[in-house]
């Protein structure tokens, strides 16, 4: 019943309608655009940008934008944009995920809509899932834009800050999602505003939008600093955890993956380090360590989750296979793995600015995506992203031969079917692409093939330089590519001579991944433009999914029916429960993307009050109204603390006076007799007074000019050093905060309602550190803006410095008043502490 509700009220169909009548209007213009000179369809570009300045609609200029790229593509690129592409098109104009199947042109498709968007002149971001993609498109599709009189720019990662403002200022900009972020995060960094490189964010075209907004979305981008030294202890915990026992000593559960220490097991772990409680306080980061160094053993596998490579541990990415240098591991784990591996331990760093995929990209005044799997995750895109996934019909009927799973009872057994399969296609010249989940397979079945002296290429994490080379040789006749999952994606297979009377491209997949979405990503391979084709998935019993997902009744079918490896189970019954499984597994994922999204909102909202902040600082010339504010702020809150009793005598003046000695005021510039006899408002105002005289005599002695760099020095290091501590306490927070749920709090609650205290008291420490060095600091010579810490990009695929230093204003030094308190913590005075020493 519900199928039959689903085909009448298909909202997919409404969509294309929409979609067609749009479609209808640009291809009613063709014959006139094509009776156009060269130089009058250049000439609509600039028509365009004047018609949307004097208050026309993107919208009412579409049919006529359209029409312009899509002959001006047939004359720069000899490519003509199909009707189904025009849908595409305008479906990406209207802030949607078009999906489009493999080889369906998606990158000719998304030029109709970039174009469009280029003509405010508000930039249009191209986003790629690596740097070859980016490279590959810029140029490519620059052609055609540069014609057309738009201007184009690359950001990757190797260029200077100069070349990247450049590239940002392009109307069309080609880059990485990693490499956005990034840049986002480094320009809430600078010290100046003319060092930021990025303009306010208007639109986005996200390629393989799949990939990038759910696969990457659980994996924050990290700008870090090293934090205090913990190897040893890393290594220790190696040490002992190689010598704990499974079942007696840790408990581990392989359908969660989680790994816990025993009864038994924390005894031995008491009695290795000497001490009485593991639970202990004191002994919070041995028990740390110890977990990481277990989950390291037990959980993360060599050549699967991770390679080592020129003595380091690398990052392989689960969804696409490739290598993630430079990304490393949080909260220990890489270096839990490092030490298992007999590597260098490197230290721990401390988070100085993050941001998720997820809120980067809805900073965007409008986003859209393109990609050939995305259905399955509608739900997740419209929640989180406002986006709707409409399915773009293909230009041609897909003809490709999807069988039905073969499941067999041992991977061993699985394995040479695979490799007899692949072998009779290869005899007739069928070109064969192998899919595996993990490098070790790949290198399985390499194996298999090398032994029958079948020539092949391996394309995996460990040789991804090539890929798209190999990835354009694997519809060749009688080609053999074995490849990780989406290796490759984003450049498409075309059949070579004679290949489509051998029966097409024939995709072989070695297990089901936890994700549909992969599955069909790699049958889409398959059967492009109308071409045949051929998919079919091996499946095993031993396989993780049907190992974590019930598989006893399926071994106990195979066995009462006799069945060995020589005869595979082929049952659609079987095929459905395995798409069951996976439908629950991607439901879990979601749901834990989803909490993660509501975690990190509390960090965004805090962020973005910070960032505001920071960058009216750097964009105001005079903060002399901020630091007063500030000022005053402290001031009330230090009078508040001394006076909170009923009676006036009882009121702590004597401690207040010195106070405001060692923070605001030079000494003896406020006595207590002074504030005796006085309400808390009159005290208030008359230490205001005082600070205001003594601020403007200062502002004379500097120079207004000097003054008004003073205070952004002052403000911009209290900002950053008070907001970078802030991230660090939240980061602990989060860590811990899940174990509220024991004592029936909800941990996402307590989360905000903490993090809101904290982040209240990091604003009041803010006001505090720059009352007290607006006011107390002694200021020679001149004063140099500074980084409070050297920043790396620590998590990218690739990555880069994060900060930088500006050296053009003449140096200044500012001092800590002699009666101050000692910057280094000791809680001594300046004077009687480093200070004595000069």
């Amino acid at each position: 019943m519900l199928g039959v509700l689903n085909k009448v009220f298909d909202p997919n169909k409404r969509d294309l309608k929409r979609l067609e009548k749009v479609s209808d209007q640009v291809e009613a213009l063709a014959d006139e655009y094509t009776a156009k000179t060269d130089d009058a369809l250049k000439a609509k570009t600039a028509e365009f940008t004047a018609r949307f300045e004097q208050g026309e609609s993107l919208d009412d200029i579409l049919p006529e934008a359209f029409a312009t790229v899509r002959e001006a593509s047939k004359r720069v690129l000899g490519m003509y944009p199909f009707r189904v592409q025009i849908m595409g098109a305008a479906s990406l104009h209207q802030g949607n995920i078009s999906e489009m199947k493999t080889g369906e042109g998606k990158t000719l498709t998304s030029t109709m809509a970039v174009y469009l968007n280029a003509i405010t002149k508000k930039g249009v971001h191209v986003v790629t899932v690596n740097e070859y993609l980016a490279s590959r498109d810029a140029e490519e599709m620059g052609r055609l834009y540069n014609w057309l009189g738009l201007t184009v720019g690359l950001n990757v990662n190797s260029l200077t800050k100069e070349q990247k403002r450049e590239a940002y200022q392009a109307d069309i900009t080609y880059s990485t999602n990693n490499e956005l972020g990034f840049d986002y995060l480094r320009d809430n960094m600078v010290l100046y505003k003319e060092d930021m490189v990025q303009r306010p964010l208007h639109f986005a075209v996200i390629d393989e939008v799949d990939s990038i907004l759910i696969d990457e979305a659980r994996t924050p981008l990290i700008i870090s600093g090293q934090a205090a030294k913990s190897a040893q202890l890393y290594m220790q915990a190696n040490a002992f955890g190689r010598l704990l026992q499974k079942d007696s000593d840790y408990a581990y559960d392989e359908t969660t993956k989680g790994v816990v220490l025993t009864e038994e097991g924390i005894e031995k772990v008491e009695k290795a380090f000497s001490i009485d409680n593991l639970f202990d306080l004191t002994h919070v980061r041995l028990n740390h360590a110890i977990n990481q160094s277990l989950k390291a053993h037990v959980t993360m596998q060599k050549d699967v989750d991770y390679v080592v490579q020129d003595g380091e541990v690398v990052i392989v990415d689960q969804f696409t296979g490739r290598l993630m240098k430079g990304r490393r591991y949080s909260d220990g784990l890489h270096q839990a793995i490092e030490a298992k591996e007999g590597l260098e331990v490197q230290n721990e760093s401390m988070t100085m600015a993050t941001i998720t995929f997820q809120n980067y990209f809805r900073k965007y005044e409008k986003l859209s995506g393109m990609t050939g799997t995305a259905k399955t995750e509608e739900e997740e895109f419209r929640n989180i992203y406002n986006m709707n996934v409409i399915s773009i019909p293909t230009n041609k009927p897909i003809i490709r031969d999807d069988r039905v799973d073969l499941i067999y009872a041992t991977t061993e057994g699985k394995y040479k079917a695979v490799s007899e399969d692949i072998i009779e296609r290869h005899k007739k010249g069928q070109p064969v692409l192998v899919g595996t989940v993990a490098i070790e397979t790949s290198e399985i079945i390499s194996a298999y093939l090398t032994k029958k002296g079948i020539k092949h290429s391996v394309l995996n994490a460990k040789n991804h330089a090539h890929e798209a080379e190999i990835i354009l040789d694997a519809g060749q006749k009688g080609a053999v590519t074995i490849a990780t999952n989406m290796a490759g994606r984003g450049t498409d297979i075309k059949l070579g001579e004679g290949v489509i009377e051998a029966g097409g491209l024939a995709v072989i997949g070695t297990e089901r991944h936890e994700s549909r979405r992969i599955d069909n990503q790699l049958r889409g391979r398959s059967g492009r433009q109308g071409d045949p084709g051929v998919t079919q998935f091996y499946l095993s019993l031993e396989d993780d999914l049907m190992r974590r997902f019930g598989s006893d009744a399926m071994r106990n079918m195979m066995g009462k029916l006799g069945m060995d490896d020589s005869q595979p189970l082929q049952s659609r019954m079987v095929t459905r429960s395995v798409e069951s499984a996976q439908k629950r597994v991607e439901g879990n994922n979601f749901d834990a993307r989803k909490r993660l999204l509501q975690y990190d909102d509390v960090l965004r909202e805090q962020r973005e009050i910070i960032y505001k902040e920071r960058l009216e600082v750097l964009e105001t010339g005079d903060m002399r109204k901020l630091v007063d504010s500030m000022i005053d702020s402290s001031i009330g809150r230090m009078v508040a603390s001394y006076t909170t009793a009923e009676k006036p005598e009882e009121w702590h003046l004597k401690s207040l006076t010195e106070v405001i000695s060692g923070n605001l005021l030079p000494e003896d510039t406020i006595t207590t007799q002074e504030l005796e006899g006085k309400t808390q408002e009159q005290i208030i105002e008359h230490v205001r007074e005082k600070v205001t005289a003594h601020y403007s005599e200062k502002e004379v002695e500097m120079t207004p000019t000097r003054m008004r760099e003073f205070e952004k020095v002052v403000l911009l290091r209290s900002i950053d050093t008070k907001w970078i501590d802030h991230i660090d306490a939240m980061d602990q927070l989060r860590q811990g905060i899940h174990l509220r749920a024991y004592g029936q709090n909800d941990p996402l609650r307590e989360y905000q309602n903490e993090g809101f205290a904290m982040f209240e008291a990091m604003i009041e420490a803010i006001e505090d550190d720059v009352a007290k060095y607006a006011m107390k600091a002694e200021i020679k010579n001149n004063l140099e803006r500074e980084e409070v810490a050297k920043g790396q990009a620590v998590n990218p695929k690739e990555g880069g410095q994060a900060t930088s230093k500006r050296k053009e204003p003449a140096r200044r030094e500012m001092e800590v008043g002699r009666n101050d308190l000692c910057p280094c913590g000791s809680g001594k005075k300046f004077k009687n502490c480093h200070g004595a020493a000069s």
